[in-house]
């Protein structure tokens, strides 16, 4: 069986989180490093892969996708191993809800407006956006709070054991925690302490570990 491949920078969350999906199933895979903000045009083989130009895209035998969340679900359901998604209705409705949060009111504000202004943009030697990173710290509360109230009882954010809203959710957190008002925001909510210290343990993350992490 031929190795599926990943296109994308092994800096992205969304790269990451796929990549997560696959370590966490004992999937051999290639990554193929693809950075859509070097500057300049995306390469037309990507525009190929991904017509929106952004990533990761994917291949498995001739099979392309793109969008983080349909690889993952794929990945989990074409291949052996653990399973990433509850199979009762209920658990796996909270799993997408927390897939959508993330999504559409994390990514941004928790990425973006925090980490990418207060740790990205000194590591390039260009000035933070102190108003932004203000005006993003109630959103950053709340869908912790959010994601904090949504978490069931053990050491991962559904079921007593990992899933694809915990491998989505990694890469996010891992890149929150390094502002200083990023680990703040985490240590206010100790649900999320408990769910992140057990996430940071994983082989997986060692093993995809974000080169803007140092």
């Amino acid at each position: 069986m031929a190795k599926p491949v990943v296109y994308g920078a092994a800096y992205s969350v969304y790269v990451r989180a796929v990549r997560l999906v696959l370590e966490e199933k004992g999937v051999d895979y290639e990554l193929v490093e693809v950075d859509i903000f070097a500057g300049g045009e995306p390469p037309t083989e990507h525009i190929e892969r991904h017509p929106f130009a952004r990533i990761p895209a994917f291949e498995h035998e001739g099979f392309q996708l793109y969008e983080s969340g349909a690889i993952s679900r794929y990945v989990d359901e074409a291949f052996p191993g653990p399973a990433l998604q509850p199979a009762e209705p209920r658990p796996r409705a909270r799993m997408n809800q927390i897939l959508s949060i993330l999504d559409n009111y994390g990514y941004r504000t928790l990425v973006w407006d925090i980490f990418v202004e207060r740790v990205r943009k000194p590591q390039r030697g260009e000035t933070p956006d102190e108003a932004a990173i203000v005006q993003a710290l109630p959103r950053a509360a709340n869908c912790l709070r959010a994601l904090a109230n949504l978490a069931g009882p053990g050491s991962f954010l559904v079921e007593d054991r990992i899933g694809l809203a915990d491998l989505h959710a990694a890469p996010i957190f891992a890149y929150l925690r390094m502002a200083p008002e990023g680990g703040q925001l985490l240590a206010a909510e100790p649900r999320l302490v408990h769910w992140w210290t057990a996430m940071a343990a994983r082989p997986s993350l060692a093993a995809t570990r974000s080169p803007l992490e140092g």
